[in-house]
């Protein structure tokens, strides 16, 4: 078995719960990270247009890219470390929800968190990247709650009766 694990700041450690209890000790596991590329992408661009004109060497979007790098290598480790277990750490830089839904090609099984609304039951629960991502994943996805999940009191009233 094969299974992926979206690691994101703030959310990662109930997806790595989640396959310490439910993933078999056998499974090849990948903590993912990926790292969106619109926000060093954008300082460079912002710099080469109004500042950086012959100096590439105060460009901020290189040194965007390392923390950003940097950050993302701390995160898979902190994820590694409280699975205790062997697995495979992966960085990626790109669109994330592309990266997700590429990098879940040959997976048995994506593990992903609510990027949503933590405090309602119900479609806002999932932020843009997480709805794409467990729309379009090619494989089984488990979704998990970040944090308890709200009560039913949560759940949005019926619409009125069309009668």
């Amino acid at each position: 078995m094969s299974v992926v694990v979206w690691i994101v700041e703030g959310t990662w450690p109930a997806c790595v719960d989640a396959a310490l209890t439910l993933v078999p000790g056998d499974a090849d596991i990948v903590l993912l990270h990926v790292t969106p590329a619109d926000v060093p992408g954008a300082a460079h661009g912002a710099f080469a247009g109004l500042l950086g004109r012959g100096h590439p060497e105060r460009d901020p979007g290189t040194r965007m890219e390392h923390l950003a790098a940097t950050s993302a290598r701390q995160l898979l480790q902190a994820a590694a470390n409280r699975l205790a277990r062997p697995c495979t750490l992966t960085e990626r830089t790109g669109r994330v929800e592309h990266e997700v839904v590429t990098a879940a090609r040959d997976a048995d099984l994506l593990i992903l968190a609510r990027d949503g609304d933590h405090t309602h039951l119900g479609p806002h629960s999932l932020g843009r990247a997480g709805r794409f991502v467990v729309d379009h994943a090619p494989c089984p996805v488990l979704l998990v709650w970040p944090e308890p999940a709200p009560g039913l009191t949560s759940l949005p009233s019926p619409p009125p009766d069309q009668g």
